[in-house]
């Protein structure tokens, strides 16, 4: 039965706000208070000429995030798409078009991508994916323990998610080239057309030889998993998995390591009353989610919300960070309490978070061992924000240091195997959370999972060091990422 039309309220017309260009990037939260004086939703405009409606607050994000039979996640769905509005070559469009995988589908069909993805995922041991990010990270460390300074964006919180991600999907080492390039385009809002054609052709490469020469890696698992995935499927939940471990990844990395070189509160020992890594993490999360605005949901039919009609096809979009930031949950954002959206919420929660907070964890850990004197090269305030509607990304993050010792021979290879729980006699687990004994007999690190490192805070150094990394103006972090990649 269609619903009767709902009729527009008399409240006016209100501006949309632009959620891309540098004034949306230094200061979203002054974008969020302005939209919150009217609602707990507000208009918007994602690139020139996509408008959306965004949503502000934390109860109506949970509203949307758990009514899957009101707002849906099929794209197909997205009227000024389907009827040319919003063009198919839009910056925004291979972010928001319809993929036949888990995150733009909706009922059983969302549910036998899901699981796939979640127990291929969940096949991995954990104590062994913990060894394989502290070997990747002490690699990165050594290309720049002994020159005193470095961007960590572009040396080291892009790079490692990538360096993981490879070895967890079992892409070989020249497929990595093209599938940063992909990726660069698509996040970068630059041709991301070409982009998206060239990270599908490199997937579906990577989904051939898999086929031929299956081995003990997610995509092998995918293949063989019962869901009985087509090629096209394949396709769009690699590129899936590819992109959520990839840009979130690093944005939680780099902006948890802004705030605790930042902050007083993360300076001292922990005896001294500092706070731990994993606090850092949480705060993070809360107030700066590296996927600011994204849950793009559908309304299947006009709905009136808080006297806001939402319009059946009209793009609706999830503000994690407004809702995280809502000022009704004014004390519940402290150390411990983990009801963020930052993982969203409902049947499309991040299926991979366990797995995804264990690098960021392991990573920042790992660097503050090896260098623990670390110091922004600049002041705080002047950090550069990445420009864009969905993430919240720094630029860049030159710290300085004394150097420090290499451990393993720079190379440039990283070949530890992150080894499988299926084949240690463990069957696949529930997305990344499970902990597992195989780390040891796979000859890789193992720990506890303890957050013991802290870091002194820092501003500009006074050092003297000449040619520290600028923050002003800098290039794009994937273009920088995709030329240490290539040796440039």
């Amino acid at each position: 039965m269609t619903p009767e039309p709902i009729p527009v309220p008399e409240t006016g017309r209100r501006c949309p706000e632009p959620l891309y260009g540098a004034e949306f990037a230094a200061d979203p939260a002054a974008a969020y208070r302005r939209m919150r004086r009217t609602g707990p939703t507000a208009p918007v405009e994602l690139s020139p000429g996509v408008r959306a409606t965004l949503v502000t607050g934390y109860d109506a994000a949970l509203h949307v995030l758990r009514s899957p039979e009101t707002f849906s996640k099929d794209s197909r769905r997205w009227r000024d798409m389907a009827d040319g509005t919003v063009p198919a070559d839009c910056p925004v469009a291979p972010m928001m078009a319809y993929r036949p995988n888990a995150l733009l589908t909706d009922g059983p069909e969302h549910r036998r991508l899901r699981g796939a993805i979640t127990e291929s995922l969940g096949a991995v041991e954990p104590h062994a994916l913990r060894g394989y990010v502290e070997r990747s990270a002490d690699s990165l460390i050594d290309r720049f323990a002994a020159s005193g300074q470095v961007d960590l964006l572009a040396g080291y919180a892009q790079p490692l998610p990538l360096l993981v991600l490879n070895q967890m999907l079992g892409c070989p080492p020249e497929y990595g080239e093209r599938l940063v390039e992909g990726m660069a385009g698509i996040f970068g809002l630059v041709d991301a057309e070409k982009a998206n054609e060239l990270l599908t052709r490199t997937v579906s490469a990577l989904i051939a030889l898999k086929r031929e020469k299956p081995g003990r890696d997610v995509t092998s698992r995918l293949i063989a998993h019962p869901a009985r995935l087509t090629d096209e499927e394949l396709v769009h939940t690699l590129v899936l998995l590819i992109g959520a471990g990839t840009e979130p990844e690093q944005n939680l990395i780099a902006n948890s390591l802004r705030l605790l070189l930042s902050d007083d509160r993360f300076a001292g020992s922990l005896s001294g009353g500092s706070l731990p890594v994993e606090d850092a993490l949480d705060e993070v999360l809360w107030t700066d989610p590296p996927m600011a605005n994204y849950a793009v949901h559908f309304p299947v039919h006009d709905v009136l919300y808080e006297g806001t009609l939402l319009r059946e096809g009209h793009p609706l979009v999830v503000s994690f960070a407004a809702a995280n930031t809502d000022p009704a949950l004014a004390g519940e954002q402290h150390p411990g309490n983990r009801a963020h959206l930052a993982w969203s919420a409902g049947p499309h929660s991040c299926p991979a978070q366990g797995a995804a907070r264990l690098i960021a964890a392991v990573a920042v850990e790992k660097l503050l061992d090896r260098v623990p004197d670390m110091e922004l090269a600049v002041p705080v305030q002047d950090l550069q924000w990445r420009p864009g509607p969905f993430y919240r990304a720094l630029a860049a993050l030159p710290v300085s240091f004394r150097p420090t010792a290499v451990t393993t021979a720079v190379d440039g290879t990283v070949d530890s195997p992150v080894t499988s729980a299926a084949e240690g006699g463990r069957g696949p687990g529930g997305g990344g959370d499970t902990a597992g004994s195989g780390a040891a007999g796979a000859g890789l690190p193992t720990g506890d999972g303890a957050s013991t490192s802290a870091v002194r805070r820092g501003s500009a150094p006074d050092r003297g060091l000449r040619g520290a990394p600028a923050a002003a103006a800098p290039a794009s972090g994937w273009a920088r990422l995709l030329a240490w990649w290539r040796g440039e």
